[in-house]
């Protein structure tokens, strides 16, 4: 890769935020550098290249970086132009896209919080409602796409769907709580069954083993960690 268009994404491998942007380089063709952080000691370029937030993923493209998933997102597909698109060209679509792929992001930290068990029968009510709800967008096609992955490459919404609860079913293990009802949500489960089962997102994901591994961590030791 040259100097002149070289990347490199910083990031921590099982983070969601930074597994939506390493899919969508791969689903644009886009070759990188990537460095894993260590969170618990992050390295002087991490500080250097997100200093106000000091967190993961940071896009460095020629040497400027760039932070915060969406915002990455939307200027990988505005500087690789390259099909396919992320986006779709109409600014209408892109609106509807736009808004679906944030409520995903409140599902994302909606999901966080069942699996915290902060307030888990609020948390959980929450969470149904969301989910309900995208089932109702794509059955009205108010999603702005075609859940139908067959025959077209994937968009921000298909990353952010997977990535989200593409996992569902070792969160389901570990930690004890149902996330994902095929006869509640037959629509959003036979689009994110379809989702996994691509080559693409199959190469992302981690090895189920460490994924085990990093959850019982977490529910056994970092939110059992009482804060200050």
């Amino acid at each position: 890769m040259g100097e002149e268009n070289k990347v490199t994404l910083h990031g921590m491998w099982i983070s969601p935020y930074v597994n939506r942007v390493q899919l969508a380089l791969k689903v644009k063709g886009i070759p990188y550098e990537y460095v894993e952080e260590d969170l618990s000691n992050k390295s002087s370029l991490l500080l250097k290249y997100n200093p106000i937030h000091k967190k993961v993923p940071v896009l460095v493209h020629n040497g400027k970086p760039i932070s915060e998933s969406f915002v990455i997102l939307e200027y990988i597909d505005e500087t690789w132009k390259n099909e396919p698109r992320l986006l779709p060209e109409d600014p209408y679509e892109r609106s509807r896209v736009r808004f679906w792929a944030s409520y995903i992001q409140q599902v994302t930290e909606c999901m966080l919080k069942v699996l915290k068990g902060e307030g888990q029968d609020d948390a959980l009510e929450e969470f149904l409602e969301k989910l309900n709800a995208l089932e109702d967008g794509i059955k009205n096609s108010s999603l702005g796409m075609d859940t139908n992955i067959q025959g077209r490459n994937m968009g921000l919404l298909d990353i952010m769907i997977v990535v989200t609860l593409g996992g569902y079913k070792v969160q389901e293990q570990v930690f004890g709580v149902k996330i994902l009802d095929p006869d509640k949500t037959p629509l959003l489960c036979s689009w994110l069954t379809s989702l996994i089962e691509l080559p693409i997102v199959k190469e992302y994901a981690p090895p189920h083993d460490k994924v085990v591994s990093f959850l019982h961590f977490l529910k056994d030791v970092v939110f059992k960690t009482p804060r200050n």
